[in-house]
Parts: C-alpha cells; structure tokens; sequence
C-alpha cells in the first residue's frame, strides 16, 4: 500500500511541475552559469573532516558550483555522518573513476564548451515528500543559426542539494549536501526536425530524503559529452 502511495505522489508531483516551474519562482534563469564544479567527497566515518574549518575550497568562489558529497563509510550506519551518506555518491565516484576516500577527496571540472550552450534547472514545491524538478539543455541561437553540429550523446546530472549555512549543523563552513541525484543519457536524434534536435529536457520527480529541511533546498545541473567533458551547468535560486 506505501509503494502504490509513493507512486501515485510522484505522479501528482510530475502533474504539479508543469505549473509550478512557469512560476520559475525556483530556476537558474537570471543566474550567471557557473565556469567550474568543484566537488568533495567526505566519508561518512570522518566527523573531523565535516568540521574543519579547513576545508578544500576553491580559490574563487565566484561562478564555481560547490558540493558536498557524503560518501558511505566502513562503518555503515554506525558512521558519525551516515544519516546524510549517499549511495550516489559512490556512483558519482565510479564514474570519475575513484574510490570512496578515508578522509576528503576533491574534484574539479571546468566548463570546456566548444559550442555555447545554456541550460536551465528548476524545481517547483514540495510535495508529499517529492519535488517536481526539471533541467533544459539548449545551445544559444546564434550556435544554431550557423548550423552548428548538435551534440551526441550527452549525460545530464541533475542534483537535489541542502545549503547548510557555516555555524550551523556542526559545520564551520558552508556546504552544499547533496540529498538525491538523478542521472540520465539524451542521445542524439537525428529523426527529429533541426529545431527539436537543439533542445534537450527532462521533467521528473525526486524524493526529500529524511531529514532535509525544505527551505534549505535547490537544484545544481549540468550536462557532459560522451567524453566527460561539462558542456554547460546551472544552478537554483528561489524568488
């Protein structure tokens, strides 16, 4: 009965999108795109690292999407920072080709677009636990009127991440926790007119984790080439 429940919530929310998101009163529109994604990866076994003041950080924060992964430790659920770890985060990891770290692991990834592109991220209320959220990848006009090849295949990322203010939640700086990810292809579609072929969006829902404090969260999205290389990112704000 809890799995049909769960089902038809996020069926509701996927409905709710729609109108929630052309309120763009939780997008990325009017925010400058981010150059670089700086990422940590902390163990859920290391409170210390959770704590440090001296956290890696980059060396301009202006532009660079920050996040805070928390990784699974050895330990499991008896982990000091368990209740935030991720299995994500170990996927996010095998994909850069990492293993999960015994203290902080940072990665860095700058925007390498060799074709403009914008993209827009953007995530409507909560509801039942879930948020309806979306993300739109779409080269800029002036690419498209050149009759500039549109892209292959390309993975979207598409994070549900927690602002924690420094001085709160045992932490000396501020984080953005990653909650929940969804992690999608778009192949390229040669069948479909030149116009079509030069947008790409994905509309779904994602679930709250417990624990997370509603007020606190935003999207963070970007898109990469077959080749790893972000194409374009895009982060939230609400209004």
């Amino acid at each position: 009965m809890k799995n049909i429940a769960r089902t038809l919530a996020s069926v509701l929310v996927l409905t709710y999108t729609a109108s929630a998101l052309a309120q763009a009163s939780c997008s990325s529109d009017g925010i400058l795109q981010p150059v670089a994604i700086f990422e940590r990866f902390i163990s859920a076994d290391c409170e210390a690292c959770w704590s440090d003041a001296a956290t890696p950080a980059p060396s301009a924060t202006a532009g660079v999407a920050v996040l805070d992964w928390i990784v699974p430790g050895k330990a499991g659920d008896e982990a000091p920072l368990s209740a935030a770890a991720t299995n994500d985060a170990l996927a996010r990891l095998q994909t850069l080709g990492r293993k999960p770290p015994v203290t902080t692991d940072v990665h860095t990834a700058a925007i390498e677009a060799a074709t403009p592109a914008r993209l827009r991220v953007a995530h409507g209320m909560p509801f039942n636990d879930y948020l309806g959220a979306a993300i739109a990848f779409t080269p800029v006009q002036r690419a498209a009127q050149r009759n500039v090849a549109t892209p292959g295949a390309m993975d979207f990322y598409l994070l549900l991440v927690e602002s924690v203010p420094a001085g709160t939640e045992g932490t000396k700086v501020a984080r953005n926790m990653v909650r929940n990810m969804l992690h999608g292809t778009w192949e390229k579609r040669d069948k479909l007119s030149k116009k079509e072929q030069m947008k790409w969006m994905e509309t779904r829902s994602i679930r709250i984790p417990e624990g997370a404090e509603a007020e606190r969260l935003r999207m963070v999205g970007w898109v990469q080439d077959a080749q790893g290389s972000v194409l374009a990112a895009a982060q939230s704000t609400c209004r």
